[in-house]
């Protein structure tokens, strides 16, 4: 990886990592949480015959590789698939945390990385495999989505404001970047260079995104596994989904 690309060859992964791939000629980016055994977990709108959102995935009907590709439990949005299926022919990219302010700022695009520094990877995947079983509430482009998804299982960090943005990069620039351009705008009065009106632009954006990341937050608490899915209403007692979790991960590594 390096400060253009997070581009990674598959033998560059290992258990816990944030993975993602492009979709739609690079419009947006899909992530999930790589659980080993060439499966990921990741997290998509259930479809439904009224939404066509990008984001919602087309789960594998057969996959000739894995039995177990798409598995999800009834109404949730977080799947298991193979990496083949994660990818759709797409790129693997790696998403990196613990970056300094000076990386974040020039991966100008977002959904990259964080500054926020990643848990002990077999945390994110108990984390991962708890979600694949108990499901993740219901997906929304701006406030949950498959980044954020992804960026709790490895961090354990959750936005105390649910009516801002969320945790996703992705979001926060698409947010960012008009409200920089808005922002920026009464300044063509007093520059009359459009280059230095491009500079301001980009400041702003760049700024916004960094307000908003999880790392440099303030409104983010650390919620245990456990307790968010005990929040989000999913049933089955905490024994049961424990033991659950324990199995999938002996199935995955087989």
């Amino acid at each position: 990886m390096g400060l253009l690309t997070n581009r990674v060859e598959r033998t560059d992964i290992r258990p816990g990592d944030h993975i993602y791939t492009y979709r739609a000629v690079f419009a947006y980016s899909h992530h999930g949480i790589f659980v080993g055994g060439s499966k990921v977990v990741h997290f998509t709108r259930v479809e439904t015959s009224d939404h066509s959102d990008d984001e919602m995935i087309a789960l594998p009907s057969s996959c000739p590789t894995f039995p177990d590709c798409g598995f999800r439990q009834p109404k949730s949005g977080v799947v298991l698939t193979c990496l083949d299926c994660f990818l759709q022919n797409g790129s693997l990219y790696s998403f990196e945390y613990g970056v300094t302010p000076s990386v974040f700022f020039a991966k100008v695009r977002g959904g990259t990385c964080t500054t926020a520094a990643s848990d002990p990877p077999e945390t994110v995947i108990h984390r991962a495999m708890y979600l694949l079983q108990n499901g993740f509430g219901n997906y929304d482009v701006f406030q949950n989505n498959c980044e954020d998804f992804a960026l709790y299982c490895k961090t354990g960090l959750l936005t105390v404001d649910s009516l801002g943005v969320g945790r996703s990069g992705q979001a926060s620039s698409v947010i960012g970047a008009p409200l920089a351009a808005l922002l920026s705008s009464p300044l063509k009065l007093l520059m009359p260079s459009p280059v230095g009106v491009a500079t301001v632009t980009a400041g702003m954006y760049c700024m916004s995104r960094y307000a908003t990341d999880i790392g440099v937050r303030t409104d983010v608490i650390k919620v245990a596994v456990e307790d968010l899915a005990v929040n989000l209403g999913w049933p089955g007692s905490r024994a049961e989904v424990g033991a659950e979790s324990e199995l999938s991960i002996e199935q995955i590594a087989q």
